[in-house]
Parts: structure tokens; C-alpha cells; sequence
């Protein structure tokens, strides 16, 4: 469980991170536009930070982890943060204006889909995790 708090409070920091870059970085370039700069902030909170608290209260309550979780959250950091890094360079091409090339833009945006889909895939074998162990518990 001593984990779960750890990794939460080292996304919160993340998060926090990531939310200063965004303020500052757009205010130094003097940019007001969208730009996905602005969502890594809520993705290391909501999928950082908010996620492990949960755990940690899942964990507390249904003893869930096993021998698979540690593959299982490696595979979900591994996925939280390239989707996180990738919306960070994606939002800093955007607000210095660089024009990128067809196949520079194509590997930003598949590489943030692949981040994509290692958080989705790691966190459904996760809830059959806990779900066994909820039912477990509960008969």
C-alpha cells in the first residue's frame, strides 16, 4: 500500500509539473490558442495520482495485488507517461509554431495512441484483477 501513496504523491508532482509548463511556457511565448499542453496536467492527476489513491483504497479493502500487478502497473506507467510525454511535445511544436512534417506528425500521434492503449489494456487486465478478488472476498 506504501507504494500506491508513493507513486500517487510523485504524480501529484507530475501533474503540478506539468500544469506550471503549460502556464508559463504559454505566457513566455505569448500564446492564448488550445494546445494539448494543457491536458497532460489533468492526465497525470486523474490517471496518476486520482488512479493509485483508488488503488490504494482497493487494496486496502480487497487485497488485490498479486504476482501479476507489478507487470500489469509497468505497463500502465510505461503508457501514462508516453501519452503524457507525447502531449507534451505535441503542445510545444504547437505553441513555437513548428511546422512538422507529415510523417514527424503521424509518429506523435501513434505513439500517443500506443500510450493509449498500453493505460487501456493494463488498466481492464487490472479491474479483472481486482474483480476477482473483490468476489473472492464477498462469498
Amino acid at each position: 500500500m506504501k507504494r500506491y501513496i508513493n507513486t500517487a504523491l510523485l504524480y501529484a508532482v507530475l501533474a503540478m509539473a506539468g500544469g506550471v509548463f503549460y502556464r508559463e511556457f504559454t505566457k513566455l511565448n505569448g500564446y492564448t490558442d488550445p494546445t494539448t499542453l494543457s491536458v497532460v496536467h489533468t492526465h497525470y492527476f486523474l490517471l496518476g495520482m486520482v488512479f493509485f489513491l483508488l488503488l490504494l483504497l482497493l487494496e486496502k479493502n480487497f487485497s488485490f495485488t498479486g504476482a501479476r500487478t507489478g507487470r500489469i502497473l509497468a505497463v500502465y506507467h510505461a503508457g501514462l507517461n508516453l501519452t503524457a510525454a507525447l502531449l507534451a511535445v505535441r503542445g510545444v511544436t504547437q505553441v513555437l509554431g513548428t511546422t512538422l512534417s507529415p510523417g514527424a506528425d503521424a509518429a506523435i500521434s501513434g505513439l500517443a495512441g500506443g500510450g493509449h492503449i498500453l493505460l487501456g489494456v493494463s488498466l481492464v487486465l487490472l479491474l479483472l484483477q481486482i474483480r476477482r478478488s473483490a468476489a473472492s472476498v464477498h462469498k
